[in-house]
């Protein structure tokens, strides 16, 4: 019985691109995952090996890098569009017949924090938090006297894409990681805090809500207020910021992953890049995490 070849396509999935645009001291984001499949005349890279009509997933991901520098991210809908016309009428020899764009988009919103450098409204201009994801957490460890509360929350999506740097740091053979004067700053926040409350002697404890709110908020304008020389500093400014401002709070526990934002050369396709388009990379990660406390009161929050 004969074997028949079905439906097919290929392309690069899940291109992670950031694109910048900067408006003066006011910045706005377009954070994508664009996936590229392809169709057309692609049977002899199935049949015999032979890739003689086959654009490279490498040249699919590299169009979607330079079309976000050439033309902008408006819209996912008409950026979507005019990468699937491109792959159908500008690949040679027309052997793409269909070309299929799947975008996802990240939302960010501008964080408000005063004392920071403003463009009106409140809104800092290179700051932004991204929607969604968030989760909030409680421990409560009652031992039959005591009560021991650790909030915190999860997910918590942020990003400066100004005003952090990263050098003077030991350098050996193994050392490739160039020195940066500024740089996407951006991280995914875990954050987990003791309350001095125990419930002892009628102790009246905290409005919880209120204080969850309170606690997210200076995490938030501690990150963006803070000019960064290490995610490290950056840590240790938000911990002392909940501790300055909330007094039910006595430790401040975070982990911070370095979502890193590396810029794409551009430079093979005639185009400069002028810290304006990045490659967002997931894996791997750098993990900075460090707990902040109060003077004379035990740490109690553990590692995980």
């Amino acid at each position: 019985m004969a074997h028949v070849l079905g439906q097919n396509q290929y392309g690069k999935a899940e291109n992670r691109i950031v694109r910048v645009q900067r408006d003066g001291a006011r910045h706005s984001i377009k954070d994508l995952n664009v996936s590229v499949a392809l169709q057309g005349e692609f049977r002899d890279a199935y049949l015999t090996g032979s890739n003689a009509n086959c654009l490279p997933t490498d040249s699919t991901k590299n169009t979607v890098f330079a079309f976000a520098k050439e033309h902008g991210i408006e819209s996912a809908e008409a950026f979507g569009i005019l990468l699937a016309r491109h792959f159908v009428t500008g690949t040679e020899r027309g052997v793409v017949h269909s070309a299929r764009i799947r975008i996802e988009e990240y939302a960010w919103n501008r964080i408000q924090a005063p004392g920071a450098p403003t463009t009106g409204a409140g809104e800092v201009g290179h700051s932004f938090v991204r929607d969604g994801g968030e989760v909030r957490t409680t421990e409560v460890v009652f031992d039959g006297e005591l009560v021991q509360v650790i909030s915190g929350l999860q997910d918590l999506v942020v990003m400066n894409t100004t005003d952090s740097e990263f050098w003077g740091f030991i350098k050996d053979k193994y050392t490739t990681l160039p020195e940066s004067f500024d740089r996407i700053l951006a991280t995914q926040v875990t954050a987990r805090w003791k309350y001095s409350y125990s419930g002892a002697d009628g102790q009246a404890p905290p409005e919880w809500n209120r204080s969850y709110r309170e606690v997210r908020r200076h995490l938030l304008e501690a990150f963006a207020g803070t000019y960064s020389y290490s995610l490290q500093q950056t840590l240790h400014a938000m911990g002392t910021r909940v501790l300055d401002n909330r007094p039910e709070v006595d430790e401040v526990r975070l982990e911070l992953p370095n979502k890193h934002h590396f810029l794409v050369d551009l430079e093979p396709f005639g185009l400069t890049n002028d810290n304006e388009v990045y490659h967002a990379a997931d894996r791997m990660y750098g993990l900075i995490e460090g707990t902040v406390h109060r003077d004379g009161v035990l740490p109690a929050i553990p590692v995980r």
